[in-house]
């Protein structure tokens, strides 16, 4: 059976202010709960599948050792729900590097619906560069420093 294209057709969401990222994945069956919305903390692991695009965006590597060698633990997540996602959404993640200390980086991710632009979740989370060995935050190296501080909105 054929089913005709919507007469209007979709345009793509405009970039968020203060955002260079954004990826758009779709609200999977599995992930909502018995209200039909998706399950509470399936949005970390969108905030998760955001950054991952993100870091694949940005490109580091080129940095070298401090960055490929570089170690960050999410050592803090808060969650802002404004309106849920359910089954069959279009999400699109928004990420941006928030801020950069001596050994921690916030970053801010924002879910919002892809068709229509409404934000739904916020999501800041902060992460610790860490010695793998001793597993105590180290500072962050100054090429990456500077690197990340202009990954910013």
């Amino acid at each position: 059976m054929l089913v005709d294209a919507p007469s209007t057709p979709r345009h793509p969401t405009p970039m968020r202010q203060g955002f260079r990222f954004s990826t758009r994945f779709r609200v999977r069956y599995s992930e909502i709960d018995g209200q039909k919305i998706v399950f509470n903390s399936r949005y970390l692991e969108y905030a998760d599948v955001t950054l991952g695009e993100f870091w694949r965006w940005a490109d580091l590597g080129e940095i070298g050792p401090d960055w490929l060698d570089a170690e960050f633990n999410v050592v803090s997540a808060r969650v802002d729900y404004r309106k849920p996602f359910v089954f069959d959404d279009m999400v699109e993640g928004f990420a941006r590097v928030e801020r950069v200390g001596t050994s921690s980086m916030t970053m801010r991710i924002e879910l919002c619906h892809a068709d229509t632009g409404e934000l739904h979740t916020e999501i800041e989370m902060v992460s610790v560069h860490v010695n793998l060995e001793t597993r105590k935050s180290k500072p962050i190296p100054e090429n990456v420093r500077a690197r990340l501080e202009g990954l910013g909105g």
